[in-house]
Order: structure tokens, then C-alpha cells, then sequence
């Protein structure tokens, strides 16, 4: 089995600042990209960023500037750095992974349950 587990969402106000990981655990063989994506009440999900397994990295337009994205190989673990944040940038954020299990041929999508942001104005 292959768990995500998103960790880090709360409520800020507008202008401050969070922080959010999330970890791969169970029977992995390798992880290739991983990213965030972002669903607010009524929107489709999108995607928030992404980053290889390379550390090469792609954005939303509308994060673009104050959101980072980093992981740290070692530990199956990504993370979204979130400044500025806007009353805009309230949704559930899931974190996603694209993965090769032990045992397996090809590597498919994982989710995780996701992790509700609220920015306050």
C-alpha cells in the first residue's frame, strides 16, 4: 500500500504565511513528480505546482512569485511554502504523486486526502 498524507493547512490571515508537507510512505520504489493541486467550493481542482524528480519546478500563474515548491528525496516528502496569501487562495490542497511501487512495471498518480487552507480578509 502507498499512502500521502498532507499536513500543515489552517487558518491565516491575508498577508501571512503556511506551510504544507506531505509525506509518501509504504512499499515505493521510486517517486517522480510530485505537485499540489487546489479545489475551492465550486472550481474545478487545478494545479498549484510541481516539481521533478530533478528539482525542476512549474507554477500557476496566479502563485507564481509567492508560493515555492521543494522535496526532499530522502524523505518522500514535498512541500508548498505559501507568502502572501490571498482570500483567493482559500481551498482544500491535495498533494500528489507520481510513483513506481515495489514490484510493479509502471508508475501511476497517488493522492492524498488533502488539507483545507482558509485565508481570511
Amino acid at each position: 500500500q502507498v499512502q500521502l498524507v498532507e499536513s500543515g493547512g489552517g487558518l491565516v490571515q491575508a498577508g501571512g504565511s503556511l506551510r504544507l508537507s506531505c509525506a509518501a510512505s509504504g512499499s515505493i520504489s521510486s517517486i517522480n513528480a510530485m505537485g499540489w493541486y487546489r479545489q475551492a467550493p465550486g472550481n474545478q481542482r487545478e494545479l498549484v505546482a510541481a516539481i521533478t524528480s530533478g528539482g525542476s519546478t512549474n507554477y500557476a500563474d496566479s502563485v507564481k512569485g509567492r508560493f515555492t515548491i521543494s522535496r526532499d528525496n530522502a524523505k518522500n516528502t514535498v512541500y508548498l511554502q505559501m507568502n502572501s496569501l490571498k482570500p483567493e487562495d482559500t481551498a482544500v490542497y491535495y498533494c500528489t504523486a507520481n510513483l513506481l511501487r515495489l514490484g510493479s512495471l509502471s508508475g501511476r498518480d497517488y493522492w492524498g486526502k488533502g488539507t483545507l487552507v482558509t485565508v481570511s480578509s
